[in-house]
């Protein structure tokens, strides 16, 4: 059973940043954001966009559940708590520029790069670096382009590999728990200044969008590669993810969820009763 969780009212706010999935926005204490998920899909460096209805309050639900997870096993987050069904109140953080991909299994553009069968197990946990920049396509660098663009240091490096390691280890037992094979995920760190300290702590978010979730028995992918490969059933596979992490209504409650999730309904108005003519 999961507490009831509060909801907080925000007055208007001033934006900060719109990135392809999601806002950030001043939030209502120093050092702190409130993000907002949206139902906006991208896919092969902005050339392909659409619309997937609900995405936006699934991915605030199940990415706050594996902060949450995280947090409890010492790994740092930027999550303070969720607002309402989109948002988040969120530690400001100055992001490193560097996309983190934890893969497990050969897939996506892995696959075709090193011309494997997409599916086939890796040795090991294997980390890949990306440049964080949409005008170059997020290329692909090593820890000495790194270090010599000053985009993190041999320190920061360090602690962002073993907490890559460290998370990769805990989701994966997670997800086999429910039948869910981590095929491979994206991580964005930040740098935090708290009490004249600066340390390394996980930012972003951890949902469909950016992992790869396959069915255990199936091979089904529950993951943002539906709406890349046009299999269709989008939001069924991001809601599957939700209900195995019992982080949404169970079957009792689906049709509120789905209602919901396409854009919640405007309460019609009542007309006003007839008035009853008076017998003259």
């Amino acid at each position: 059973m999961h507490s009831k969780r509060k909801i907080f009212k925000m007055p208007p706010r001033k934006p900060i940043y719109e990135g392809k999935a999601k806002q950030l926005f001043e939030g209502p204490e120093p050092g702190t954001l409130i993000q907002h998920f949206k139902d906006d899909a991208t896919a092969f460096n902005n050339v392909k966009k659409g619309i997937i209805n609900g995405k936006g309050v699934l991915n605030n639900r199940i990415s706050e559940y594996l902060m949450l997870r995280l947090h409890e096993m010492s790994i740092p987050t930027h999550f303070i708590r969720t607002l309402n069904m989109r948002e988040q109140l969120i530690k400001s953080v100055q992001i490193v520029p560097l996309e983190i991909i934890v893969r497990n299994v050969a897939a996506g553009s892995f696959a075709k790069r090193f011309g494997v069968a997409e599916g086939k197990p890796l040795g090991h946990p294997l980390i890949e670096y990306c440049y964080k920049n949409d005008v170059l396509g997020d290329p692909f660098v090593t820890e000495e382009h790194i270090f010599a663009f000053g985009w993190a240091t041999p320190q920061e490096m360090d602690e962002i590999r073993m907490y890559a390691f460290r998370i990769n280890d805990f989701l994966s037992g997670l997800f086999m728990g429910i039948g869910i094979r981590l095929v491979d995920f994206k991580l964005e760190f930040g740098r935090l200044q708290e009490n004249e300290r600066e340390q390394i702590i996980l930012a972003d978010e951890i949902s469909p969008d950016n992992c790869r979730l396959w069915d255990m028995k199936t091979g089904r992918k529950l993951d943002k590669d539906r709406f890349r490969q046009d299999l269709g059933q989008i939001e069924d596979a991001y809601r599957e993810v939700a209900r195995r992490l019992g982080v949404m209504p169970q079957d009792g409650d689906s049709s509120y969820v789905i209602e919901v999730n396409a854009k919640t309904p405007k309460a019609q108005k009542k007309k006003p009763a007839a008035k009853k003519k008076k017998k003259k």
